[in-house]
Parts: C-alpha cells; sequence; structure tokens
C-alpha cells in the first residue's frame, strides 16, 4: 500500500470547489474563542462540503494568522460571513427552511448516533463556546439539540473534533 501525494488526490480547485453543489449543511460558530478552532472549522467544513459558516459575536473572521494556520487555505474556499447575534442567525436560517440544531448537552437532547437527517431537507449546526458552550438564547431558539455520546471523565469535546464529527455523520448518515 503506497500513500498517495497530493496531487493523486483528484480534489478541486479553489474554483471547482465554490462552484460544486454542496452538501445542505450550514455551520455556526458561537463566540468561539480560539482563532485556531475557527481555522479548523474552515477545513473541516471543506472536507465536507459545506454551504457556509456563519462566525458569529466575539468569533474571529479571516484574514488572521491563527486562523489560516489551521485552515490551510480553506477561508478562500468555504462561503463564509461575519454576523453579531447567533439567534437572529438562527431564526433566519429557520425562515429558510433549515433544521438548526445546538450541539450541546440539555434536557432532550437527541444523542447523534440516533441522529438520521432527512435527505430533503436543509440543515444547519450550532458550535458552541470552548468555556460556556452554546448559550442558552441560542439553545432556546434552536429548539432541538444533538449530543455526542461520551464514556470518560471529562465533560465536553474540543470544537474542533466535535464539528468534525457532527459534520461526518451528517453526511454519511444522509446519504
Amino acid at each position: 500500500m503506497k500513500k498517495l501525494k497530493n496531487e493523486e488526490l483528484n480534489r478541486p480547485s479553489v474554483e471547482e470547489f465554490k462552484a460544486q453543489d454542496k452538501n445542505p449543511a450550514i455551520v455556526i460558530l458561537d463566540n468561539i474563542r480560539s482563532l485556531n478552532n475557527v481555522g479548523s472549522a474552515f477545513r473541516t467544513s471543506d472536507a465536507f462540503n459545506v454551504e457556509k459558516i456563519y462566525l458569529c459575536g466575539i468569533t474571529g473572521k479571516p484574514p488572521h494568522r491563527d486562523i489560516n494556520k489551521t485552515a490551510l487555505g480553506a477561508t478562500e474556499s468555504v462561503e463564509w460571513e461575519h454576523v453579531q447575534s447567533t439567534v437572529e442567525t438562527i431564526q433566519k436560517l429557520q425562515s429558510d427552511g433549515y433544521e438548526v440544531y445546538a450541539i450541546e448537552q440539555a434536557e432532550s437532547a437527541t444523542m447523534l448516533d440516533t441522529f438520521k437527517p432527512d435527505g430533503d431537507k436543509k440543515y444547519a449546526f450550532v458550535f458552541g463556546n470552548e468555556v460556556f458552550g452554546v448559550e442558552q438564547e441560542a439553545i432556546d431558539a434552536a429548539g432541538q439539540c444533538l449530543e455526542i455520546p461520551q464514556f470518560g471523565t471529562k465533560h465536553s469535546l474540543n470544537i474542533s473534533v466535535t464539528i468534525g464529527v457532527v459534520l461526518w455523520h451528517y453526511v454519511m448518515m444522509g446519504r
């Protein structure tokens, strides 16, 4: 078995990526402090071909060297917008027909392993602050939560890992 070189992966160019049909999914970052986590969100969103990222509140925005360090160019391929209010963004997306889920440990949350996306629907996923998680107002606006089952002593996963787990599940189960 031979490791493939980048040029053997047959990835689209940035222009081809922007023009191709996207998975009907949006990433919403709710007040993310770490610029490295923001960059990771871009890179993961590129990998799973999402429509757009909303950078809400204090979430940093490109261009910034710490975002670029982990995004590795994905800030050029993934559409994004900086907005002040996570709640208003959720409400706008809901009015545009998106099912919005906060990714949070909450009462009555749906465990991710039981979540089966409907191929006819569009989805938006809200990922929260590294310390405080998704703000309660955003959870209330979304009205539904997904939770990643965990079995260790820690209370949460790093947001970059969480985004990868949720988007992988969405793409694989939504096919």
